[in-house]
């Protein structure tokens, strides 16, 4: 009987040592609640301008910016994303004759520009989702900006306020899937697969037609290198039967602290033997200060198979107040008789010469 008394008290007191091991221990404090999901991120801009074009006409036919001594409005660009673990999303609309003008109606490509006056519409300028495999294997699908050319269509993230004639003949977006691959902090790969047209999120069976039986046919890819700090370059490449063929060469080099310099080359094959394009820009800026920046874009731009060229000068500044930045630019562009836009004087007689003045303001948020 004493035997199996000491076994029990020995039983009871092995399960007790455990439990006092393995309980948690009380500290008096309340446990440490789950981390929140990152929030999600709201961004935009707000832009306004006013141009004078000194023969008294819209001559310079680049992307936006087109009203003639006239206080215009440019976009209210409005953007969200959010990141939860390793997938994401991102969506952009705007709103304003800026965003009206990126899509073609028949979302073809065209030398000519796009200008629609006093139209106020919305545009969606991104739509996608995006999920990272590995640290550094990342797939992404959806309406995008495209990766080609310079210049973007968010005055925020542009120094110069007129656009360039290599933006303005390029893709402002493309529909697709895409995959990234990073090799290492200074080389990554982009390759994917798009929309047959640029500059809709739709595909078309074809020019003119209505939306719809169209094809993802259009090849992308994009070699990032970073030889050294502070200067990335983009190998670009966008070919497809329907849209055409663009090689582009974008590069960007901050040399010091107040020095940098942008460059962006490319060459454009339409489909069906068309005309194309050859172009080539500089863009050098001094910041002379915290608040003030000064920049110039040199720019030539030819016109295959006879059509013409046309180079611009454009000296621009950057001056910050906060989140608002005031931009002053004075251009001037001269070109060949041959080229598609037609320039005139005062007179309304041809020329080949044309400059403008504007002052513009954009408010980043």
């Amino acid at each position: 009987m004493k035997k199996l008394l000491l076994l029990s008290l020995l039983a009871v007191a092995i399960v007790s040592a455990k439990a006092e091991t393995t309980a948690p221990i009380d500290t008096g404090k309340a446990a440490a609640p789950a981390p929140p999901d990152p929030p999600l991120v709201f961004s935009g801009s707000v832009d306004t301008y006013w141009k004078y074009d000194f023969a008294k006409r819209a001559n310079i036919p680049t992307s936006f910016a087109s009203d003639q001594n006239s206080v215009s409005i440019g976009m209210i660009d409005l953007g969200l994303k959010k990141k939860v673990g390793k997938a994401s999303f991102v969506g952009e609309i705007s709103f304003g004759p800026r965003g009206q003008e990126q899509s073609l109606p028949d979302g073809s490509n065209s030398l000519d520009p796009i200008v629609t006056p006093g139209v106020s519409s919305y545009h969606i300028q991104n739509l996608y989702v995006s999920y990272d495999v590995t640290d550094k294997f990342n797939l992404t699908a959806g309406y995008m900006s495209t990766f080609v050319g310079y210049e973007v269509i968010s005055p925020a993230a542009n120094f110069n306020y007129s656009t360039s004639y290599l933006f303005t003949n390029g893709p402002f977006q493309n529909a697709g899937f895409k995959a990234t691959y990073a090799f290492s902090d200074k080389v990554s790969l982009m390759a994917g697969i798009f929309n047959n047209y640029w500059n809709t999120y739709t595909s078309y069976s074809s020019t003119g037609e209505s939306l719809g039986s169209g094809d993802v046919s259009t090849f992308g890819a994009q070699l990032t290198v970073t030889p050294v700090k502070g200067w990335t370059a983009y190998l670009n490449v966008l070919t497809g039967s329907y849209s055409g063929t663009e090689f582009d060469l974008t590069t960007a080099y901050q040399i010091t602290d107040a020095f940098k310099l942008g460059l962006n080359a490319a060459t454009f094959s339409p489909p069906h033997n068309g005309a194309g394009f050859d172009g080539v820009a500089i863009y050098p800026q001094l910041a002379v200060s915290k608040v003030v920046t000064f920049g110039l874009r040199g720019e030539y731009f030819d016109v295959k198979k006879g059509g013409g060229n046309v180079t611009g000068i454009t000296a621009t500044a950057n001056i910050k107040a906060g989140p608002l930045t005031f931009i002053p630019e004075v251009r001037f562009d001269n070109k060949t008789t041959a080229f598609y836009a037609p320039f005139k004087d005062s007179n309304g007689v041809s020329t080949n010469s044309a400059s403008q003045f504007l002052l513009a303001a954009v408010y980043a948020f």
